[in-house]
């Protein structure tokens, strides 16, 4: 199947229900093009960080500086740093929290996508 492509590293978040999140990992191919409408940037950490809630919208979040902790609704963690993309797809319930565990400031970009298209994702294989 390898194409002579290459990866990013990728972790998406997504609701099982209306009322758990969870998470999976896996990847996303470097050369494919992603349908996005707009981008922004923010840093900082605001207001959400240890603050359940869901995302906004569907979104790709690229991490430019800082490495935080992800929780979802059952207590499992995963580590988000510069080089592995999140995609942000629980638009539903209590939604995950985060905490900065490196630094003391998030710079990050949100990349929202169409909610008709899916995400360019990859998943890992269950070990």
């Amino acid at each position: 199947m390898d194409n002579g492509s290459t990866y990013i590293r990728a972790i998406r978040l997504f609701n099982i229900n209306e009322t758990e999140c969870s998470f999976e990992t896996g990847r996303i191919e470097t050369h494919r093009q992603i349908e996005v409408g707009y981008f922004f940037g923010q840093t900082g950490t605001g207001t959400l960080e240890n603050v359940p809630h869901p995302a906004p919208r569907r979104q790709y979040v690229v991490t430019l500086k800082g490495t935080l902790k992800f929780a979802v609704t059952n207590g499992d963690t995963f580590i988000i740093e510069p080089g592995i993309i999140l995609i942000a797809e629980d638009t539903e319930g209590p939604g995950h929290t985060w905490e900065i565990v490196d630094g003391n400031e998030w710079e990050r970009i949100y990349l929202p996508f169409d909610t008709n298209s899916s995400p360019v994702f990859i998943p890992d294989l269950p070990a």
